[in-house]
């Protein structure tokens, strides 16, 4: 797990070493173990390690192999190197010097090309450079878990883990306006866009190519629907099943050459997790999150049956608002795009508090996008079974926008999913849940802005990257909405915040629910074994309930948040709401609209606040992105 950094240049290069180095160094807490870099006439790549497997100097990187024909820089883990190793570059054992999986990757690169990409069990980002012939190879791992952020003009192609490495080196930087849009829609951006022109990501499961100048993108894997395997399995068996491919999935993620634990949030994914990792150690640490303020968001007694059932060496944070603000301006200052994912704020103080005991963890991400966990997946099912119930939500819809909605209360929180129930029912399948997976609808989008600014945002650009989700969504097979999440929200929201939070905290994160065999299993199987009248990831539950206390069931799901409402009620910064959303700033801004503002603010302190908190943590971490950076 590493930062890397680098150019390929179709003319002269122009960017020196020094000012590259500069760059590559703003990745230090990405690899903090050893920096390297390698350049000639037509490339530059950095990299910043941080060790994990085999973590001797021979193991850094730039890495070449005994040659000097190839060099790779490699973020991520391979966790079938050993095996491929054996079954692939048997004639090459002589070669080897290391044992680590950079320099497998790199000779199965040399041997095979592109063709093995679809071998590798792991994540990864990486660069690879013919230095013979001047071609270059760039992947991305099949779900996006690591990151590669690409600039590209006529002179040059940029690539790096982080924006924030690749800005020194942009001859300009200018702000994309309908990602500034998206982005308030969403409350991140979606998977492929940046928040400024000319700089992408590259999708997941994809690679380029340059060969003599020319940059070709291609997909090596797509994950599909499948339904005629849909009957291949009996449930039971698909159960078992299940077992079998996570312990294996767990197994692999284990191998480590420094301290390894498991995150423990007291839900059925994290507690599958710790309950298969407890069979391949003795004593496994484990790490939860708890809030002393906030019952209604705490989730430690669970987390502590499960600790208890499996004997781990298992650690409790309790955070109070005073935990919050003391790490704030460190995450604001990490996130180099805007990013307002409030759940970001636990995640790393989680990451670097448990970063004092181990350098890798496991965590159960991957499993409500795989299996049917979120409440908009139960609200959906229940829409297309009951038509008549989604009818009268449907028509009661005014009637819940005008009763009291608050997230931190439990009938404030039911009333405001009665709100979006009605909405959403009035929507075809596919627009439904793009506005589900929305913070705002785009007319409240839309009333954000100032005037001047509304005319730079291209709306059929919008329009166009929301029908790309929404078309996924075409028939009866709960499955695409699945399919739909696996490829708007998970890479876009829920793997990008665990990396930055992560690797703000040089902490290595595995996700066993992201295993390829995992996800393809889960996706040739019918939706009904994932949710049904009375359960959401069903088989998930069904399948690991002899390894889990019972207490964990028939429970409603916790998401892994913070309270805002309350935070910004109680305690409001200066520097919050006196200077990123202060009326001089806004108007010589001329981003947003301070009416809408104000009326923001005001809806804070009503007794109908809804979800207002979320669009204005949105407005704190764009102004302070906005400031931090100095964007046109």
């Amino acid at each position: 797990m590493c930062g890397i950094a680098g150019g390929y240049f179709f003319q002269t290069k122009n960017i020196d070493q020094s000012t590259f180095e500069n760059a590559l160094n703003t990745l230090s807490k990405r690899g903090p173990d050893a920096t390297g870099i390698y350049e000639n006439q037509q490339v530059l790549l950095g990299h910043k390690r941080l060790s994990i497997i085999d973590t001797s100097e021979g193991a850094n990187q730039p890495f070449f192999d005994d040659r000097n024909q190839y060099v790779i820089v490699f973020n991520g883990e391979i966790f079938n190197y050993a095996q491929l190793k054996k079954d692939k570059l048997s004639h090459y054992t002589e070669r080897f010097k290391t044992s680590s999986d950079s320099e497998v990757l790199l000779y199965l690169l040399i041997e095979y090309g592109s063709d093995c990409l679809n071998w590798l069990t792991g994540f990864f980002a990486f660069a690879f450079y013919n230095i013979q012939t001047g071609e270059m190879l760039l992947a991305r791992d099949r779900y996006g878990k690591k990151p590669m952020v690409l600039y590209q003009d006529e002179q040059q192609l940029l690539f790096a883990s982080e924006l924030k490495a690749i800005m020194p080196l942009m001859p300009k930087k200018e702000m994309d306006t309908t990602s500034v849009a998206l982005y308030f829609q969403l409350n991140y951006l979606p998977p492929t866009q940046s928040i400024l022109k000319n700089v992408r990501k590259l999708q997941p499961g994809h690679f380029i190519t340059i060969k003599n100048q020319e940059v070709t993108e291609n997909s090596y894997y797509t994950l599909a629907l499948h339904p005629q395997t849909y009957t291949q399995y009996t449930y039971s068996e698909a159960c078992e099943q299940l077992v079998q491919l996570m312990s294996k999935s767990v197994e692999e993620r284990m191998i480590s050459d420094v301290p390894l634990g498991a995150f423990l949030s007291g839900g059925i994914d994290s507690s599958v997790v710790v309950a298969l990792a407890s069979q391949f150690t003795s004593r496994l640490n484990t790490f939860s999150i708890g809030y002393k303020d906030n019952p209604l968001f705490d989730e430690t007694k669970y987390a502590n049956l499960v600790a208890k059932k499996y004997q781990t060496e298992h650690q409790v944070f309790y955070l109070t608002e005073k935990d919050y603000k003391e790490e704030l301006y460190s995450i604001l200052d990490y996130l180099d795009e805007p990013f307002a994912d409030s759940s970001c704020i636990p995640t790393y103080i989680l990451c670097k508090k448990t970063k004092a005991f181990v350098t890798v963890a496991l965590s159960g991400d991957g499993g409500d996008e795989v299996f049917a966990g979120y409440n908009k997946h139960k609200a959906e099912y229940v829409i297309r079974k009951n038509k008549l119930m989604g009818l009268m939500a449907g028509l009661g819809s005014p009637l819940w926008k005008l009763l009291p909605q608050n997230k931190n209360t439990k009938t404030g929180n039911y009333v405001r999913q009665l709100a979006k129930l009605g909405e959403g029912a009035m929507l075809s399948k596919g627009d439904r849940h793009i506005r589900w997976s929305s913070i705002l609808g785009q007319t409240e989008v839309q009333s954000l802005f100032s005037d001047s600014f509304k005319q730079k945002i291209q709306q059929d650009a919008i329009h166009k990257i929301n029908q790309q989700y929404a078309s996924l969504i075409h028939t009866d097979d709960f499955n695409e909405v699945l399919l739909t999440d696996m490829n708007l929200v998970l890479p876009g929201d829920m793997l990008h915040k665990v990396d930055m939070m992560s690797m703000a905290n040089s902490l290595e994160i595995r996700s066993p629910f992201l295993d390829a065999k995992v996800v393809d299993f889960a996706f040739g199987l019918p939706a009904s074994y994932k949710i049904d009248n009375q359960l959401k990831k069903k088989i998930v539950q069904d399948a690991f309930r002899n390894h889990l206390p019972p207490e964990l069931y028939n429970r409603p799901k916790q998401g892994f948040e913070i309270p805002l409402l309350e935070w910004f009620r109680n305690d409001l910064n200066d520097y919050i709401f006196n200077d990123l959303l202060e009326k001089k700033f806004i108007e010589a801004q001329q981003i947003f609209s301070y009416e809408k503002i104000t009326s923001l603010k005001q809806k804070l302190h009503s007794n109908n606040p809804g979800y207002v908190q979320a669009t204005l943590w949105a407005l704190i971490v764009f102004q302070h992105w906005y400031k931090q950076n100095k964007i046109a």
